[in-house]
């Protein structure tokens, strides 16, 4: 590859990895609210399905960035840009920690009580998605991979699915048992926004199989890359 190509595929790479960071600080900041998706009205366990925080919306791309930079540039750096989230999001909860400290003036739109109600929680779910992200993510790729050297490069619908819903089921469950232990999300909704939040991250993954295929399709085009072939960065 030449020297050319080579920084061409390290812009995108950082590219990747700002979308990648900045999907998860926002998914954190975000998840207090709480919608309703009715594609169809059913109620499992006391709860309707796909009543879901909003901060799930962003949380699958990180996972379509994870999948895309595994199979273009390779388990190392999908590892380095996990590594680079986690350091985001701790990053983001120092800033959040001095801003709710910081007095409001009497005539700020936003007072202490409002920001704290809002923002607050924030600290306990950073550190909860940290725990529970680091090890979806982790678990993402080492599946990834798997699948991959399995099938020597081919069916790349096959382990961008089965790792996505295997590391998406962990991240649900393990964060939800943090934010109802922590008391943000009372015990009787667990069993329905577990139901609803993996059966909508299994939907969004089979969703994102075919930009997969097209950001893939796209790499191997521009960088002339063959079945299996990662580029190496400088």
């Amino acid at each position: 590859m030449t020297l050319k190509n080579k920084l061409l595929a390290q812009r995108i790479y950082l590219f990747l990895g700002a979308l990648f960071i900045t999907s998860l600080v926002v998914s954190n900041l975000i998840f207090q609210k709480f919608f309703y998706w009715h594609p169809i009205d059913v109620e499992i366990f006391g709860s309707k399905l796909f009543e879901i925080s909003v901060g799930i919306l962003p949380y699958p791309i990180t996972f379509l960035i994870t999948d895309l930079i595994s199979e273009i540039y390779g388990k190392k750096r999908a590892n380095d840009i996990v590594i680079a989230g986690i350091f985001a999001s701790v990053f983001s909860l120092f800033i959040i920690l001095i801003a709710n400290e910081a007095p409001a003036t009497s005539w700020s739109y936003v007072n202490n009580e409002m920001f704290t109600t809002v923002f607050g929680n924030s600290v306990i779910a950073v550190f909860a998605s940290m725990i529970t992200y680091l090890f979806a993510q982790f678990v993402d790729i080492q599946i990834y991979h798997f699948w991959k050297r399995l099938t020597n490069g081919r069916k790349l619908w096959l382990r961008n699915n089965f790792s996505t819903w295997f590391s998406q089921f962990v991240d649900t469950f393990t964060i939800l048992i943090l934010l109802c232990s922590f008391g943000i999300i009372p015990w009787e909704n667990f069993k329905g926004l577990l139901v609803s939040g993996f059966l909508f991250k299994v939907l969004i993954a089979a969703l994102d199989t075919p930009f997969l295929y097209l950001g893939v399709y796209l790499f191997r085009k521009r960088f002339n890359l063959k079945i299996n072939e990662e580029i190496e960065l400088l």
